[in-house]
């Protein structure tokens, strides 16, 4: 059994949604390999950034119009000069970050349950 076992409650406060790149580039200045992306995440959040350090398996170009999961209500981070609204969610597995995705085109914003 894990012992970093979390109630329903806490886990309930996690906001989870799905939100379309628009733009990936390089994150210039992070000191481990990161992106910038801007994600489209409908009208109730809008458009928000994030660093995402998922370089190993993603170029920017195959990373523009897919669809992702990430967590929208955690508070800002600064990474270099990104400020880092949402956290992209993915595997941390031994071929480096592979994004979390869904089998069917949704719309932007839609929860995750």
């Amino acid at each position: 059994m894990l012992d970093n076992m979390i109630g329903i409650e806490d886990f309930l406060k996690v906001d989870m949604r799905v939100g379309t790149i628009l733009e990936a580039s390089v994150n210039k200045k992070a000191r481990k390999p990161a992106y910038k992306l801007k994600i489209d995440f409908g009208e109730e959040i809008g458009i928000k950034t994030s660093s995402a350090q998922i370089t190993k398996l993603y170029t920017t170009d195959e990373l523009v119009g897919r669809q992702v999961i990430a967590v929208v209500n955690f508070p800002p981070r600064q990474i270099a000069d990104v400020k880092s609204e949402v956290l992209v969610l993915g595997s941390d597995s031994k071929q480096g970050i592979v994004l979390l995705g869904l089998t069917e085109k949704v719309e932007n914003g839609d929860k995750i349950c």
